[in-house]
């Protein structure tokens, strides 16, 4: 049975860097080796907890996903403009679902303190190009992104599915360098992230669910729990500062942790 305690903090980690651009994968691994949360157990409850951060942004996107299908009030039925609809999500999504469908393996064998190390760096980098880098503004929200931005910040996904490299970091800086305001491109990865994660994560979680058993009831569903609402919080503030909250600063902060990992890489004799 996994210790609960192991299980909040890893709720809590999930759920703080699940979707900031400091990749999630390297405070897991780091926090999970400090405290001995390893094995096939600990992976399993990885991917329940993560079903707990994807359901936050549902629940703080929910209205936008219902435009998505269609279903909106009459003043957004009636607003001139482009609007966002499921061809943008798709074109955003299928270039990574269809790399880590394909390599799926292969990815899975990445997972380990050197490469997030590098992904760490070179994701740094990239959102440090993104923001040095960026030409005019064309798209000041989600509404007015392109079909070309979305394959554009979809393909550039692709690198998040090397550990440590960050989902939302990569896209983010993608969208800022096809033009797009870090407030839309932030959106824009948010809900791309419900289904590729979704999927993502069920198939993961069908390939380990035989680790579980009923005794670890309690502590899956209190990291489900703290997950979901760590993520909420992090989620919904970053949301409110993100137009002010350049990605450098991230940048820093994933230099920073690259070090830590370093030393204590060096430390433990890796």
């Amino acid at each position: 049975m996994l210790e609960l305690w192991k299980a909040i903090i890893i709720g809590i980690v999930e759920g703080l860097t699940e979707f900031l651009p400091v990749s999630s994968t390297g405070h897991m691994i780091l926090v999970g080796d400090l405290i001995k949360f390893e094995g096939e157990k600990a992976s399993t409850f990885e991917i329940v907890i993560q079903f707990g951060a994807i359901l936050s942004v549902v629940v703080l996107y929910w209205k936008r996903v219902l435009r998505l299908f269609g279903i909106q009030d009459a003043e957004t039925r009636l607003k001139p403009g482009p609007k966002l609809n499921l061809i943008h999500i798709l074109i955003g999504i299928v270039p990574a679902m269809a790399m880590g469908f394909f390599l799926h393996k292969y990815i899975k064998m990445l997972f380990m303190p050197e490469t997030v190390l590098l992904g760490l760096v070179l994701g740094g980098i990239f959102m440090i190009i993104g923001e040095k880098q960026r030409p005019a503004e064309t798209a000041a929200d989600m509404d007015s992104i392109t079909y070309k931005q979305a394959l554009f910040i979809g393909v550039a996904q692709i690198l998040s599915l090397w550990p440590g490299f960050s989902r939302s970091g990569s896209t983010i800086a993608a969208g800022m360098l096809a033009g797009t305001s870090r407030g839309a491109a932030a959106d824009f990865t948010f809900l791309m992230a419900i289904p590729i994660m979704a999927g993502a994560t069920g198939y993961d979680l069908l390939k380990s669910y035989k680790a579980f058993t009923t005794d670890d009831l309690l502590p899956f569903a209190v990291g489900f729990v703290v997950s979901f609402i760590v993520a909420l919080l992090a989620v919904a503030s970053f949301i409110k500062l993100v137009s002010k909250l350049k990605l450098t600063y991230f940048s820093y902060y994933r230099f920073a942790l690259a070090a830590v990992v370093l030393i204590y890489m060096l430390a433990v004799g890796f």
